[in-house]
């Protein structure tokens, strides 16, 4: 009998080292939002294919020139990007607006199909490294109306707090449907994705990353970055609404731990300290077509605007009505899991610079120099205690 008790615990021993337990549901960053129906959550099921799973080859319209042959392939677990997979954007910073289009600008493409060159920075052109940020809560973020980021956004610092936080004004495509109650501003309109918030919206950021990330063109951007023609779509306007759809609807991070007392006790020297002031707690969704999305308040910890971060954050490039050392706010929903999806380890801000949450805060400068002053007189109870409170967002 002992020996029959002895095998049924190794095997039930083997059994949970092969199948180990599920991971909790704040610990997942790829599921969909509560509550899509039955045709949503097929569509949703559609873009994760479309998005994780595609491959593409020269045969199903790769390159010539490319980044990427997946979209999954940057985005590990919907997660924050690595440095390998890191982006390289490149212009001309001289007023002239130059994104050298006839040289396959503003991205590069370093990798190519056999019998082609890879791309390099052309000569004068200023470049600049970015880490594919995560997708998770995404769909919320688009649902903000452009009147609460307005309402955030304080261009001539008013209030004499030293953040002047300002939209990115940048001109859309012709095949973009602008949001209910959109606000203009001598034609354009607020930007609120990419590093520096030079996307509209998620069908813009879709479409220019199947062009310039994996070299596929579609009826949104049919131009050939290779050749300057206009080629027939080599993905379907139906492929990238899907992708677009998956990306609306995968859920927002989940915060860990929020009634650990040093998680409360850090939440509040966040606040203390003037973190708040640009990465905003909450926001409020308006009116959506995907109703999980509409009147929702989230906690994305970001005001979607832009801030000068210094000279130390400089990159000298510029999108949209973006300064060069200007950065749109990160959500930090999210920050603990980061090095889930970049191999174990942290690679933060803008280009993966900063290893570790501290030294992200320690980057600083510009808008963010009080707040970053203010950390560094902190007593190690409350530095620790703002760390833990970031670890659990």
């Amino acid at each position: 009998m002992r020996l029959v008790l002895l095998l049924v615990s190794l095997v039930l021993v083997g059994c949970h080292k092969l199948m180990p337990d599920a991971p909790a549901e704040d610990q997942l960053l790829d599921g969909p939002v509560d509550g899509l129906s039955t045709d949503e959550q097929a569509r949703f099921l559609a873009g994760d294919v479309a998005f994780n799973d595609e491959v593409f080859t020269s045969a199903t319209g790769l390159g010539p020139l490319f980044v990427s042959t997946s979209c999954g392939s940057c985005h590990a677990g919907d997660g924050r990007g690595h440095p390998f997979t890191s982006l390289t954007r490149f212009g001309q910073n001289d007023g002239t607006g130059n994104q050298y289009l006839d040289q396959g600008g503003p991205q590069l493409q370093h990798r190519a199909l056999p019998g082609f060159a890879p791309e390099e920075v052309p000569a004068g052109a200023t470049s600049t490294r970015l880490l594919p940020p995560p997708n998770t809560g995404l769909g919320f973020l688009d649902a903000v109306p452009d009147a609460m980021i307005l309402a955030l956004a304080d261009p001539d610092d008013l209030d004499g707090d030293g953040i002047s936080g300002t939209p990115n004004w940048i001109t859309t495509p012709a095949y973009i449907t602008h949001r209910p109650a959109p606000v203009e501003q001598g034609g354009k309109h607020i930007g609120r994705f990419g590093r520096k918030g030079a996307a509209y919206d998620l069908l813009q950021q879709t479409a220019n990353a199947y062009n310039q990330d994996i070299g596929i063109t579609s009826n949104y951007e049919p131009v050939d970055t290779y050749t300057g023609a206009i080629l027939d779509p080599e993905v379907s306007n139906s492929t990238v609404d899907q992708v677009v759809f998956y990306l609306l609807t995968l859920k927002a991070p989940i915060q860990r731990d929020k009634d650990d007392p040093q998680v409360i006790a850090g939440e509040q020297v966040f606040t203390a300290v003037g973190c708040a002031k640009c990465h905003t707690p909450e926001l409020v969704t308006g009116p959506s077509p995907i109703a999980p999305l509409a009147n929702k308040t989230v906690r994305p910890y970001s005001d979607l605007l832009l801030h000068d971060m210094g000279s130390g954050l400089d990159d000298g490039y510029t999108e949209g009505s973006a300064l060069t050392s200007e950065w749109r706010t990160p959500p930090l929903w999210g920050l603990g899991l980061s090095s889930d999806s970049q191999g174990g380890s942290y690679f933060l801000l803008h280009d993966g610079r900063a290893t570790t949450i501290e030294q992200a805060i320690e980057a600083h400068d510009g808008e963010g120099q009080a707040s970053r002053i203010a950390y560094q007189q902190l007593s190690t109870t409350d530095r620790e205690a703002l760390l833990r409170f970031l670890e659990s967002l």
